[in-house]
């Protein structure tokens, strides 16, 4: 029995893969948070990875707190570029397939059509530039992982912006979002779905892909979305970004092409307004 070792298992992706896991009996799967396997030391993560020598490697974790990148310049480079290279060598030595996970703060916002995979790079904060290092470091080390590139990432699980917006609306009367950064949202379910299918195909195609549900929308109303599914009366104003400044520059567009995971791969992706229903739908059995 082939064996699946994930990486930040209690992340989003992580949890939306644990769920799932059961329908793939044909795998043997190892969940591994930050608490017994930390990218932040070379030496555990090498030992863990001799002691569970896994067939496929999900690389789930990363350090996502933007802002805090900032600052935290040598944490994030630690566990988004230099853990990766660490990963990435050692699955290419030991015959493991690396799926890698990246983001769409690669790109640096100005393109006015969808991304494809070749596009120039250009991150705008340090979280995509330890990201963007990351991705070379993984190719580097090992030509034969496959990097899929996702954004707006939300589920039932941990903190993300669909959480956070069920929460404000809750509590107050009125809220304002950012109405000119525009994307697709990806519903981490999803995501893991297209994941565990690029395993069982057992067709391995190495390379970037990008995955996000589709849709071209704002999050503004993205917010508005979640405002009408779920049946809140909160007023959702739009604001432009300068308006509600961050630490860390924002894309002001990145939306992802997915014509190359759906062509190799075959994979069918859900349009983002049914896949929020789904997540929704399971929010509101777990309250």
């Amino acid at each position: 029995m082939k064996k699946i070792l994930i990486t930040g298992a209690n992340g989003q992706l992580g949890s939306e893969i644990r769920v799932l896991s059961p329908l793939f009996s044909d795998f043997d799967f190892v969940f591994a948070d930050r608490a017994e396997f930390s990218l932040e030391s070379e030496s555990e993560t090498r030992s863990f990875l001799e002691k569970t020598k896994p067939d496929y490697l999900i690389n789930c974790a990363a350090y996502t707190a933007v802002d805090k990148a900032e600052t935290e310049v040598e944490l994030a480079d630690l566990v988004n570029h230099k853990a990766v290279a660490l990963l990435a060598k050692w699955s290419f030595e030991n015959n493991c397939k690396l799926i890698h996970i990246s983001t769409d703060y690669v790109f640096d916002g100005t393109s006015e059509i969808p991304l494809k995979e070749n596009d120039q790079t250009n991150p705008q904060n340090e979280y995509g530039r330890t990201k963007l290092l990351g991705e070379i470091a993984c190719q580097e080390n090992n030509p034969d992982s496959i990097i899929i590139r996702t954004a707006w990432v939300y589920s039932e699980f941990g903190s993300n912006f669909v959480k956070t917006m069920l929460r404000l609306m809750n509590e107050k009367d009125s809220i304002s979002v950012v109405n000119d950064q525009i994307g697709s949202p990806t519903y981490a379910k999803d995501l893991a779905e297209a994941i565990l299918k690029i395993i069982e195909t057992e067709n391995w195609y190495p390379g970037i892909y990008n995955f996000s549900n589709e849709g071209k929308i704002s999050w503004f109303e993205f917010a508005l979305a979640i405002k009408e599914i779920s049946g809140n009366n909160c007023d959702v104003k739009g604001i432009p970004s300068e308006a509600y400044p961050t630490p860390a520059k924002r894309p002001a567009y990145s939306l992802l092409d997915k014509t190359k995971i759906k062509g190799v791969y075959k994979i069918k992706i859900s349009d983002y307004k049914s896949s929020l229903e789904k997540c929704l739908n399971n929010i509101g059995k777990n309250i």
